[in-house]
């Protein structure tokens, strides 16, 4: 039998696998602002760096520290290829939304809190005199239809150990395990800009506006996208590391009728923060995981419509070209962005020496800024839990926020 010929095209095939091989082997993208330095096992253990207040609440609810801080997923873990990241969890899963027969007057909920305080008219609320780690079940449907209805709502002064945190998060959806994310244990992730910044996230003073400290909506590339995401603060700087919210509820009725008759029922692609390589096409560079979900949702709690894009991950308008889709979302990101009257402003600082602050928020309804002004100058550490909701949708029966509240639309 003759020796087999190898073809031009055999051979390319080969090169191409060859270096398929070899980009599975390095070191995962990461986020698409810097690369994360990346040490089989753990990452850069950080322990000795660990703020005194998170490591005394750590102690105090007996977390396991003795592998080190914070942990990341075993180097082979971590998908390398776009296709591999896609179908972490590409399965559709039930979900239940826990706000949708809950009490409409809270009485469970405001009645065992010591006040219950509106930070502004539409959104944001402040809950005294409660602690997240003793609600019974009414009590979390309850605050889950007032985080629908608020967009976000803070809890100070709380003794919470990350267990809690991450059994409340279970109870609102499917928490969220990051591939790549530094973590204290699977589906707690952690905040920390500290960290960050020694693993090449380059924040400083005229470079503030990268990472969290910029305005976005978490995990938008899912398939069923972040519902409720909880972050607790366990150290927090004496002034500044304040983080705003803005409301796309509020976001929508800026749009006038017309406007948002033409955007009702168009859909936009939305991409990951973080970057894979292409099988497929594995020179090209980079590539994001991609999803296309509604540009106006319908919150199933509220049954209010809301503005569902984000500067920093809302790719473009499908059907439209693409100089007609920036202009149009170049627009959309500037209400959230420009108008203060749609958005809420908190600092975290408690009240009481040695306890943490929580803020609980609505991916569907809004986006959020962390605020970088205290420049690394004071510690900021926090922990982390994400409970992913439904497939968005887009119901054409529902309401605005203002047309169902009764409120002027002028």
């Amino acid at each position: 039998m003759a020796p087999t010929v190898a073809t031009p095209q055999s051979q390319s095939q080969e090169e191409i696998e060859q270096v398929v091989r070899k980009l599975a082997s390095l070191k995962p993208i990461s986020r698409g602002n810097y690369t994360e330095k990346h040490i089989k096992g753990n990452g850069i253990d950080a322990l000795d760096q660990l703020p005194e207040s998170a490591r005394k609440r750590f102690e105090r609810h007996n977390v396991d520290l003795s592998k080190g801080y914070p942990t990341k997923p075993p180097f082979d873990q971590i998908p390398k290829f776009v296709d591999e990241a896609f179908q972490i969890r590409e399965e559709e899963y039930p979900y239940i939304e826990r706000g949708k027969n809950a009490d409409p007057e809270k009485k469970a909920l405001f009645g065992a809190a010591k006040d219950v305080i509106h930070l502004t008219k539409h959104l944001g609320t402040e809950i005294v005199g409660l602690q997240l780690s003793d609600l019974n079940d009414k009590q979390k449907d309850e605050l889950a239809l007032l985080i629908a209805e608020r967009v976000v709502v803070f809890f100070r002064d709380q003794d919470l150990s990350p267990q809690k945190q991450l059994e409340l998060g279970h109870y609102w959806g499917q928490v969220e395990v990051h591939a790549q994310a530094p973590r204290l244990v699977d589906g707690i992730s952690v905040i920390w800009s500290d960290y960050n910044r020694n693993n090449g996230l380059p924040l400083s003073f005229k470079n503030s506006r990268i990472g969290n400290s910029q305005w976005h909506t978490d995990l938008v590339h899912e398939k069923q996208p972040a519902g409720i995401t909880h972050l607790h603060n366990d150290t927090i700087p004496k002034v500044g590391g304040d983080t705003l919210w803005a409301s796309g509820y509020a976001a929508y009725d800026k749009l006038s009728p017309s406007f948002q008759k033409f955007l009702d029922g168009k859909t936009a692609i939305y991409r990951s923060a973080h970057q894979y390589i292409d099988r497929e096409n594995p020179l090209k560079g980079p590539k994001f995981i991609e999803r296309e979900h509604p540009i106006i949702r319908t919150h199933p709690a509220t049954g209010w419509k809301s503005l569902y894009v984000n500067r920093s991950m809302t790719v473009r308008i499908v059907g439209l070209e693409p100089d007609e889709s920036k202009v149009i979302l170049d627009y959309l990101f500037s209400i959230f962005e420009r108008n203060l009257d749609i958005q809420v402003r908190f600092n975290w600082a408690p009240t009481k020496e040695g306890f943490g602050t929580s803020a609980i928020w609505d991916n569907r309804i809004s986006q959020h800024n962390a605020v970088w002004d205290h420049e690394g100058l004071e510690a900021r550490h926090g922990t982390r839990v994400t409970s992913l909701a439904e497939i968005p949708y887009f119901d054409p029966e529902s309401k605005s926020q203002r047309e169902s509240l009764g409120l002027s639309l002028n």
